[in-house]
């Protein structure tokens, strides 16, 4: 709303501009953008004295010994990288070969199962026991011929005199 004493009027674009006593102000996308300078270059230089450039100067400077620590920290990071990427390669290579082999005890095993199995099935004890007894003349254990050690709990059982007959 415009104040009492100003005139407002309307431009062709739609934007319109306020006359009041103490100029004349405009709104809209029209309107001038006033010209400012920006911070820095408002503020006054200031001298800078001799000494204090002289150490900006010498700041900016690398010498010797800080380019010989900066190549050295350089050379042993180098150096400490490609040995940590060589083992993680070693232990890659290590996992690849420890899951080949243990592959190929997984087969081995299921080979010897398949075969006792095979085994196992074609033993026919009926045959074997027939042979034992009719061609070579074995026969079963009579009561007295069993021996009844008393066993310690080791695994073996060591004959140390005569068995009784």
């Amino acid at each position: 709303m415009a104040t009492a004493g100003s005139r407002r009027t309307q431009t062709a674009y739609g934007h319109t501009s306020h006359a009041t006593r103490g100029g004349m102000y405009q709104q809209g996308s029209a309107a001038r953008k006033l010209q400012t300078l920006p911070y820095e270059e408002q503020r006054p230089l200031r001298k800078v004295s001799h000494a204090t450039r002289q150490n900006r100067e010498r700041a900016l400077q690398m010498n010797i010994g800080y380019v010989l620590f900066l190549v050295t920290a350089m050379v042993i990071a180098g150096f400490v990288l490609t040995s940590y990427i060589k083992l993680q390669s070693d232990i890659t290579n290590s996992m690849k070969h420890i899951a080949k082999l243990e592959s190929e005890l997984n087969t081995l095993k299921m080979d010897n199962d398949e075969t006792l199995s095979r085994l196992n099935s074609s033993v026919d004890l009926e045959e074997i026991r027939r042979i034992a007894i009719q061609e070579l003349g074995m026969q079963y254990a009579a009561e007295g011929q069993i021996v009844v050690f008393d066993g310690e709990d080791n695994d073996y059982v060591r004959q140390t005199g005569e068995i009784p007959d």
